[in-house]
């Protein structure tokens, strides 16, 4: 798992940067209904994303929260007043605040069914009944393009998915979030070159090959005999859902 107190100062340049950040805020919009005037973005980090957000709609008052001190401190420079730590398995607010949650790239981070669980329960918790949750899903195939990296790495040990698709729709019928949309969005700029491939096994990157592992190390080879190896393949395309919460409310489970 990497260390998002030491990320924090590169991840906005080492992740895609604002043509990013537009594309992902475009797509959230796309599934936020017109009418939301309170929103709270749960893992905001450095507040790119949320920026954004905030200055789409008249009206729409956002929230960030991220769990990270360095990033909370980054996302409330650009969004004074607006920005809180908070875990988002435990939010700090009334049931029914906000008519719209968003997640991005949140639920992969998490350890594995009952946190993402946890964190479903606390979205549709602090929803007003009709309002709408926007995650993303399926994170890892996201990256998966079919170059040749692609290749080389589909060998390698596998964790399960937290944020697969099918789980998190079973996660949000369980507290009365029901499918409200879908679409896709590319991550700009995050196209890997093989030798950013390997930089980002040394750093911890991959879950299932940490680094020093002999494995990564073998990986790691494999990557650096690929031709070409600052030219970056083609960027990932990453899938927001929607669900939309009940008017009866979430059940508890």
């Amino acid at each position: 798992m990497l260390d998002y107190s030491r990320e924090a100062e590169r991840y906005d340049a080492s992740r895609g940067g604002e043509p990013r950040a537009a594309a992902a805020a475009e797509g959230v919009l796309h599934l936020v209904p017109g009418d939301a005037r309170r929103l709270l973005d749960l893992a905001c980090g450095t507040g790119i994303v949320t920026r954004r957000l905030a200055a789409a709609r008249d009206g729409l008052r956002v929230t960030g929260a991220d769990l990270t001190d360095a990033m909370v401190r980054r996302a409330a420079a650009r969004l004074p007043g607006a920005v809180l730590r908070a875990d988002a398995r435990r939010l700090p607010f009334a049931d029914g605040t906000f008519d719209a949650v968003t997640s991005v790239w949140l639920l992969h981070l998490l350890p594995g069914p009952a946190a993402v669980r946890a964190v479903v329960a606390e979205c549709a918790r602090v929803l007003r009944p009709g309002g709408v949750w926007v995650t993303t899903v399926d994170k890892a195939a996201g990256h998966n393009v079919g170059s040749d990296i692609d290749a080389v790495l589909a060998a390698r040990p596998r964790t399960p998915a937290a944020d697969e698709s099918a789980a998190v729709e079973a996660h949000a019928a369980a507290y009365g979030l029901l499918p409200a949309g879908r679409t896709r969005f590319p991550g700009r700029g995050q196209g890997r070159s093989p030798r950013r491939a390997i930089a980002d096994l040394r750093r911890g990157w991959f879950v299932a090959l940490p680094p020093g592992d002999p494995l990564a190390d073998a990986f790691a080879e494999r990557l650096a005999a690929l031709p070409d190896q600052d030219r970056p393949r083609p960027d990932p395309w990453f899938t927001l859902r929607a669900f939309r919460r009940a008017d009866a409310g979430p059940s508890r489970q």
